[in-house]
């Protein structure tokens, strides 16, 4: 899995519920043809990211075909989680 790309938007949070920031970013991956994931019209990563003081988390995440909005369902790896984390964290601001 490579991240391609991306765009990061902040959440508001109007009513003060949630502790620290949350932030939305639609990765851009690319896969091999192999891959589980793979499909013809893009896949992409939908992923909350929270900031919180000095703590960084990805506090969820969905795969989705990037032209139909299809969710898939599937679990990041371990070492793929640690790259995305590190990924939202060199690019939330």
């Amino acid at each position: 899995m490579e991240i391609t790309g991306h765009t990061v938007e902040f959440l508001e949070d109007p009513f003060g519920l949630l502790a620290g920031e949350r932030y939305e970013f639609l990765l851009d991956i690319a896969d091999d043809e192999e891959d589980e994931l793979y499909s013809e019209l893009g896949t992409g990563l939908k992923v909350i990211f929270s900031v919180e003081g000095d703590a960084y988390k990805i506090a969820q995440y969905n795969f989705f075909e990037k032209d139909s909005g299809k969710v898939f369902d599937f679990a990041l790896e371990d070492d793929e989680e640690e790259m995305v984390l590190k990924y939202c964290i060199e690019n939330y601001q």
